[in-house]
């Protein structure tokens, strides 16, 4: 099917008319990987709808493939941040042609302070992106650990390496399963919507991609700080081998004494332990005397 069949987008370019004219080699210092075709792109639009009346955030849009798609699906507005300011004929195409729904800054996203930016906004925001690919887990944690909580987002709909998406979604007992996997699984409710092969991307990747969707928990259970949780769950997977009673000594002096106050045994491994035990020993580390 042709990349455009269907769309609505009027006198807007092709998107591969748009990369050759503006000369958009992919760079691989922004982890840039373009999806050029439409139905794609659609397709990741409609997964993270419906978008009626929503403000979408977009990170990295580069040529505009999802930009066009998420406003096609009704986006009511989209606030996108990129760093390549090779794109902002695209982007002005794409805002002329659709008044007043999309705005855009140049900017690092990892330094970006997003309510801000978001500030009119009449509903939590939902976070849409095919992710560059060197920042993707940088972004995540960033955003899941936001403060306060519940965040400024209610959805998040996001494009990883597969490697990094099955960690997200991973159970326990399994050897993806580590600091990433308990962060999400505390605050949201991910799941893993489909998968896509190198060559749905220009340039494609070495690895395959898959597209995960996070719902935020409002009021996470367990509660714990969400540092604490950090700081335990570096501890516990830091030494993947090795005990409990082993790998925290770097936060506490005993941590027998520690796990034990929390309801977990000492002798068992980081990689077996629950969420919510997890969380459960958060909130006995964060309140015990003499914690490093």
């Amino acid at each position: 099917m042709p990349e455009d069949e269907h769309s609505d987008l009027g006198d807007l370019p092709p998107l591969r008319a748009v990369v050759r004219d503006l000369e958009l080699s992919a760079r691989k210092s922004l982890g840039q990987h373009f999806i050029l075709d439409q139905n794609i792109n659609r397709r990741i639009a409609r997964v993270a709808g419906p978008l009626a009346g929503r403000t979408v955030l977009e990170i990295g849009p580069g040529p505009g493939g999802l930009t066009r798609a998420l406003l096609a699906e009704g986006a009511d507005k989209i606030v996108a941040v990129e760093r390549d300011e090779r794109v902002r004929p695209a982007l002005e195409a794409i805002a002329a042609h659709y008044p007043g729904r999309l705005e855009w800054r140049f900017a690092d996203a990892l330094t970006v302070d997003w309510p801000p930016l978001l500030a009119g906004s009449q509903t939590r925001a939902l976070i849409v992106a095919n992710l560059p690919y060197n920042i993707a887990t940088l972004l995540l944690t960033q955003w899941l650990e936001t403060e306060p909580w519940p965040p400024w987002y209610a959805r998040m709909v996001l494009m990883f390496q597969r490697e990094v998406a099955e960690r997200i979604v991973a159970e326990p007992n399994t050897k993806a399963y580590g600091r990433l996997a308990v962060l999400s699984q505390w605050r949201t409710r991910p799941h893993l919507l489909f998968k896509l092969p190198p060559e749905a991307f220009t340039p494609p990747p070495a690895v395959a991609s898959a597209m995960v969707q996070f719902d935020v928990i409002d009021q996470p259970s367990p509660p714990c700080a969400v540092k604490m949780l950090s700081r335990v769950t570096a501890a516990a997977f830091g030494q993947r081998r090795k005990m409990l009673r082993q790998s925290m000594k770097s936060l506490v002096r005993e941590p027998e004494d520690l796990l034990r106050a929390a309801g977990i045994a000492p002798t068992l491994r980081g990689e077996v332990l629950t969420v919510s035990d997890f969380a459960r020993l958060a909130y006995t580390y964060e309140r015990w005397p003499g914690r490093s």
